[in-house]
This record gives structure tokens, C-alpha cells and sequence, in this order.
């Protein structure tokens, strides 16, 4: 563990009625009785006057002492709640920095609480992902993963690897201890029951990246087919210029809504056409990329205009909701999913229930834990290879050697060994008081 002692407002910035500067370090003991004398009764808030060096009082505070190991950190730790004024601040920070201890650096917290054993990576990860929530769903993905729920996976399949990698090692020590062959055979099922649970954790559609990260859904059509007002329309507030001129739009524009309970990006694209402008052909080039990546394709029709057809995407046709606009203005054609009015409003409730299903169908988060980090993908990958090639081994040795690469695939994943070049990453995405 570092010998520095560290410290850090974990509430946000700007004036509030409170404000709680955390401390953690071997030097955490002497900044309290610095700052408030004896140390209070552990993990009781008790009132104090806080002092400077100088013994000049800088704020009545509530002040929390928390023994090592059992703090947030495993460190000796403490909690001042302040007042929120920014001078109050400010002041007791330059006593904490007399009486011994640093500003924190981003994560520095949660990193401490990693070093010492009280989470592991994987919940270190989910504490992250719960700061940043957005909405019910991905607080409870988060939670999930943070007190634990994704770990126990891992460390589940890494404690079964042991037990395997115990019983090859025998088969190779003691080759002549005239083993049954029932073992062997039990070792080649064991493994492909593993590397089948590894192959349906990764094969999970992405919903806990897509609930993390949020989703994307591209509405695209012909020019004037109403996607601008269909956009403006679901976000309830202007997003893009609208206009009877065909080609208004011309790159894409982007607006954040919850539907479903997840977060949505919704794309608002050039009308797709032939054309001769440069600009306006950048803009249905750009109009099939995002549409070819998107979550959901929102494709727009317009039944006044004379032969229009449904736009074509390069998406899977399930992830496709086929919308007729206008119908204030005339009777769809064609089979279609939702029919609507965008700039009258009829239809958009049936529309929007449509895009809440959908949305909660590609991030659903009910289940198993779900994988939510491309770290986490990468690291079962490489273990389910290491499992498949395990199976396929002509010789013991290379069984046994490819059983460890598997475990150490998924230590890296939560942080058991070799995990020194991520540590970076993973941390410095916290808030300086996390």
C-alpha cells in the first residue's frame, strides 16, 4: 500500500449545504487529532470544531473515524461533513495538507480499496458504472455487478479451473500410478461444460454493454419524410431545423432520451437520395454508416410522395421498425409497423411504446450478470480459446499448460494477477473523491 495519506471532496462541486472531504493513510489518525483533538468513537458521527495549526476555527463539522481494516479503503479513514460553503472548503483542505497529508489523485480511493483486498477489479468497474447511471436500469446493472454478482462468475469458473488443473497435474506426475480412465474422461467433460457456460456469456447479444454504454437508434428516410419533426417530436425539444426544402438535413444530429428505461441516442439523418451535391451526398453516405451501426433502424415512409419505398439499410432486418408518417395527409401503402402524424402528434404514443420495448428487448438486464466492458469480453474470450484448445491437446503437458493460460485470462479479468498495465485505465475514470 502507498505510504502517502490522501484526501478529497467526494461531493460535487459548487455551493451545497454540505460538503464531505475524505481522508485515508497511514497519517489519517494525526490529521484528525490535528484538526478536532482526540479522536472520535469509531464509525459514530460525532460534532466537533474543526482548527487549524494556528487554532483558529475553520467550521463545525461531523466527523467519522474509521479504524483500518474495516473503512473503504482498508486503510485508517476518515469523513469530515462539512459545511458546503467553498471557503470552508478551502480552509480545512489547507489544514489536512499542514497536518500531513496530498490531494487524491482520480480513483485513488477506489484503487486503495483494490490494493487492500476489499473489492476486485470487476467491482471496482461497477462502482464506476454506478456513479455514471443514468437511469433505474443501469443503477441495478451496476449494483449487480458492484456488490459482487459478475465476480462470483468469474471467480466460480476459476476456482472449478483449479480443481481441473490439480487433477492434470496428477495425470502427468504420476503417469504410472495407473489412474482410471474415468478421470480423464471427466477432466474432457469438465472442460467442454465450462467452455459452453463461457460461450453463452459471451454470446449475450452485448445487453449489459448496450444498457451501460447506451443505445443508438437511426431514423432515416427520404428527404422531407418528417424525420426531423419525428426527432424533435421524441426528444421534446428542437433538435434539428425543419423546413418544406428537401435536403435541410444534411449531417448527422444527435439527441440523449430514456426510453425504456435505457439511455438513446437518436440519429436524425440526411434524406436518403440520388444527388449530384457533394455535401448533401457526404450526408447520405454518413446517413447508411450510422444507420449500418445502429441499435434499431427507425425507417421512415412517406406515403405522399408518388412510388417512395422503404428506405434500404444495410442493418438485420429484425432491428428495422417500419414507420409511415403523414397520415394526417394521406393513408399508408404499404405493411408497416407504427403509422403516425409527427407534426400532428397522432400515432407517437404508439410509436414511443414501440421504442421502449424495443430498447429494454436490447438491454434487457434481467438474467445472469451480463457482460458491460470490451476488457471483459476480451479477457472470457481468450479463456474460452484457451479451454477449446484444451480439448483438442495431444499431449498432457500442453493440456495442463493451456488450463493455466485460461485461469490467468480470467485473474486478469478481476484482478488476481498481472493486472498492473489497466490499473490506469480502469481508475482514472473515477471522480477525484472516488
Amino acid at each position: 500500500m502507498n505510504a502517502d495519506t490522501i484526501f478529497a471532496i467526494a461531493t460535487g462541486a459548487g455551493q451545497a449545504a454540505v460538503a464531505i472531504m475524505r481522508i485515508s493513510g497511514p497519517a489519517s489518525i494525526d490529521v484528525v487529532q490535528a484538526l478536532c483533538g482526540a479522536l472520535p468513537t469509531p464509525r459514530m458521527a460525532t460534532l466537533r470544531h474543526l482548527r487549524d495549526a494556528a487554532g483558529a476555527v475553520l467550521d463545525q463539522a461531523l466527523v467519522l473515524w474509521f479504524p483500518a481494516p474495516k473503512s473503504y479503503t482498508g486503510e485508517d479513514s476518515a469523513e469530515f461533513h462539512l459545511h458546503g460553503g467553498r471557503a470552508v472548503a478551502a480552509g480545512v483542505a489547507e489544514a489536512i495538507v499542514a497536518a500531513g497529508a496530498r490531494p487524491a489523485e482520480p480513483g485513488e480511493f477506489t484503487e486503495r480499496a483494490f490494493l487492500s483486498g476489499r473489492i476486485d477489479l470487476v467491482e471496482a468497474e461497477g462502482i464506476a458504472d454506478l456513479i455514471a447511471a443514468e437511469t433505474a436500469a443501469q443503477r441495478q446493472q451496476a449494483l449487480r455487478q458492484m456488490e459482487g454478482g459478475l465476480s462470483a462468475v468469474y471467480h466460480g469458473w476459476s476456482a472449478r479451473l483449479l480443481g481441473l488443473l490439480a487433477q492434470q497435474e496428477a495425470l502427468i506426475d504420476f503417469p504410472d500410478e495407473d489412474l482410471p480412465d474415468e478421470v480423464l474422461q471427466m477432466i474432457d467433460d469438465s472442460i467442454a461444460v465450462l467452455a459452453a457456460e463461457m460461450r453463452a456469456h459471451l454470446d449475450d447479444g452485448e445487453r449489459g454493454e448496450r444498457l451501460r454504454e447506451g443505445l443508438v437508434f437511426a431514423i432515416i428516410g427520404p428527404p422531407n419524410a418528417g424525420k426531423s419533426t419525428l426527432i424533435n417530436a421524441l426528444a421534446q425539444r428542437d433538435v434539428a431545423i425543419t423546413s418544406p426544402f428537401p435536403g435541410t438535413t444534411r449531417d448527422v444530429l444527435e439527441a440523449r432520451v430514456i426510453l425504456g428505461g435505457v439511455p438513446v441516442t437518436l440519429l436524425d439523418t440526411a434524406g436518403l437520395r440520388e444527388t449530384t451535391d457533394p455535401v448533401e451526398a457526404e450526408g447520405v453516405r454518413r446517413a447508411h454508416h450510422r444507420a449500418a451501426d445502429a441499435d434499431l433502424v427507425i425507417a421512415i415512409d412517406d406515403p405522399t410522395i408518388s412510388g417512395s419505398e422503404w428506405p434500404a439499410t444495410q442493418t438485420n432486418p429484425g432491428r428495422i421498425l417500419r414507420v409511415v408518417n403523414k397520415i394526417d395527409m394521406a393513408q399508408p401503402r404499404a405493411t408497416y409497423d407504427c403509422a403516425i402524424s409527427a407534426l400532428t402528434g397522432a400515432g407517437l404514443d404508439a410509436l414511443r411504446d414501440r421504442l421502449d420495448a424495443a430498447a429494454r428487448a436490447l438491454a434487457d438486464a434481467s438474467g445472469p450478470p451480463a457482460l458491460t466492458r470490451a476488457r471483459h469480453r476480451a479477457a472470457v474470450g481468450t479463456a474460452l480459446e484457451r479451454l477449446e484448445s484444451a480439448c483438442h491437446a495431444s499431449l498432457p503437458e500442453l493440456r495442463g499448460e493451456d488450463l493455466r493460460l485460461a485461469m490467468r485470462a480470467l485473474g486478469r479479468l478481476t484482478g488476481t494477477v498481472g493486472v498492473e498495465d489497466v490499473l490506469d485505465s480502469v481508475f482514472r475514470q473515477f471522480c477525484i473523491g472516488k
